[in-house]
């Protein structure tokens, strides 16, 4: 009988990761890090131009209120 104590994560999130998918999520990271900035300034800057991507002030709002870790 093993009397280690296990953690309460799903077995899949104990996996290690690699280099590859590492880097891989610090891009996406970044990626919507910066797409988020830009985000922001184009709607500080140009509020009509979020009206033509087909977007409201509030999902700009929500979109740019999100952690670069949440997609």
């Amino acid at each position: 009988m093993n009397d280690t104590p296990r953690l309460l994560l799903p077995e899949a999130s104990l996996r290690p990761f690699s280099l590859l998918s590492l880097m891989q999520l610090l891009a996406l990271w970044q990626a919507r890090a910066r797409v988020r900035r830009q985000l922001a300034c184009m709607a500080r800057a140009n509020p009509h131009l979020i009206e033509d991507i087909g977007l409201t002030r509030r999902q700009v709002a929500q979109e740019i209120a999100k952690p670069f870790w949440r997609g």
